[in-house]
């Protein structure tokens, strides 16, 4: 019952009654004790009503109804107060709600789409007052609700220089939900590292080795900043070039919070399904063992890989026979730098005097101990941030050897080990048991639907 409905019926009834009494003292000249008795009982009912009465005007929803009712400042000064308001909300890095209808003016009508995800589209936007924005719109209903609430929890206190800035985002009733974050018109990472989007090794973007270096060491630091020193610890989950942006100097700005989740500083790990990019997801991930920010640093690692190699992690090769090949980028970098030859898995656009071959050393030690398959074994984002910046002069040890869960994956496709007469899938060699082949059928037929979901395309 509402409260202004509750004082009128409470009014109403002590009314009543005293109209009551007196009728029965005036009209009928009762008794003096029952008169008495009355006004005992009415004197009860009004200690009653004004208890009432009481507690309601000192609960906090009547103080809150009580707020809401006092008089609201003429135009000019609630104008005032409200550009006031914006001016410090803008200063304290805190972003803005703003109206569908401000986007889609922004935007021209959602017409300039810069990116396209799995969760939502981006759009290209100027706001009023001139600032270049890219507003991420997340599809979808319970999903996108869950994606924007991890997203904006995630980011919208913190401040790093190298996380993606949010400034602001819009609610629509039983619609889609849009972010809208700073633009960068240098784009993502993977097109400045990898030869397909520039056409070839003979054109297009390319990142120089030092521009390279450079952008590892500002991810990592932005993880760093998640990971440690965060009031509440943030695990982003979704590490990969298309999510690095770069801006007007190319330097890396971490994106892309909507798998991300908040960890107490207490918690050891969070449980949580498997979703994220192929090729970038830790084994714990698979094995359902609760990922943790150690899951961070294996997929950070696997960039590292990428951007030292400019190429995909898993690609395929020409083989002979116009068969392909397909190769594992970190399998090839762990072999070389035991052997000491690092600089030949190195991006090939990139001339050999331009680059230091003792960076290329760190940089593929410290991607190599990223990926560790035990996350116990793999460094802390801040251990990275010290050994890509070669604090203290030491050189990095390279990592001890590895067992790969992609390359067993690989090893155990019985469809590709029919057709190609003994060999492995994608070109890669199996090992079988002698006298167990009837159980590697058996483990491959099992585990062949989930190898195949593992590798599958982004």
């Amino acid at each position: 019952m509402e409260s202004k409905t509750a004082k009128i019926q409470a009014g109403a009834a002590a009314v009543v009654l005293v109209a009551l009494e007196l009728s029965l003292f005036l009209c009928f000249r009762l008794s003096r004790p029952f008169y008495l008795s009355t006004a005992v009982i009415l004197s009860v009912v009004l200690a009653g009503t004004v208890a009432a009465l009481l507690c309601h005007a000192l609960s906090p929803r009547g103080r809150a109804e009580r707020m809401a009712r006092r008089p609201v400042l003429d135009s000019g000064e609630e104008v005032s107060v409200r550009v006031e308001y914006s001016f410090f909300r803008k200063v304290a890095g805190l972003p803005s709600r703003l109206s569908l209808e401000a986007l889609a003016t922004a935007t021209d009508d959602f017409q300039c789409v810069v990116g396209r995800g799995s969760s939502g589209t981006v759009f290209k936007g100027i706001l009023d007052d001139g600032t270049a924005v890219a507003v991420k719109r997340i599809d979808g209903s319970a999903y996108g609700d869950k994606e924007f609430r991890a997203e904006v929890s995630a980011i919208g206190s913190v401040q790093h220089v190298s996380l993606a800035r949010l400034l602001g985002f819009c609610l629509v009733r039983n619609g889609p939900r849009f972010l809208v974050y700073e633009f960068m018109e240098n784009g993502s990472l993977d097109k400045w590292i990898f030869s397909q989007h520039g056409g070839g090794s003979g054109g297009g973007r390319c990142l120089t080795w030092l521009q390279r270096y450079q952008v590892a060491v500002d991810v990592a630091k932005a993880l760093a900043y998640l990971h440690h020193d965060c009031r509440a610890k943030v695990v982003h989950l979704d590490v990969k070039p298309e999510n690095i942006l770069l801006d007007d100097r190319l330097r890396g700005t971490l994106s892309d919070f909507g798998l991300s989740a908040l960890m107490g500083k207490e918690q050891s790990r969070v449980v949580t399904t498997v979703r994220g990019t192929t090729g970038y997801l830790a084994p714990e991930w698979l094995l359902g063992a609760g990922v943790t920010e150690k899951s961070d640093v294996y997929s950070y690692g696997m960039v590292l890989m990428e951007m030292l190699g400019g190429r995909r992690n898993l690609q395929a090769e020409p083989g002979p026979g116009g068969s392909r090949r397909w190769t594992y980028l970190p399998k090839l970098v762990a072999d070389k730098a035991r052997e000491g030859r690092v600089m030949e898995v190195l991006d090939r656009r990139l001339a050999p005097s331009s680059v230091d071959e003792g960076g290329v050393r760190r940089l593929a030690h410290v991607a190599l101990w990223c990926a560790q398959e035990k996350a116990g074994a793999r460094p802390t984002m801040a251990r990275v941030v010290e050994m890509l910046e070669a604090r203290g002069g030491a050189a990095v040890e390279p990592p001890p050897p590895s067992d790969m869960i992609v390359v067993d994956l690989l090893a155990l496709d019985p469809a590709a080990h029919a057709h190609r007469g003994g060999g492995g899938p994608f070109g890669l060699p199996t090992t079988p048991t002698p006298g167990s082949a009837g159980t590697a059928s058996s483990v491959a037929s099992m585990s062949d639907s989930f190898a195949l979901s593992y590798l599958s395309g982004r």
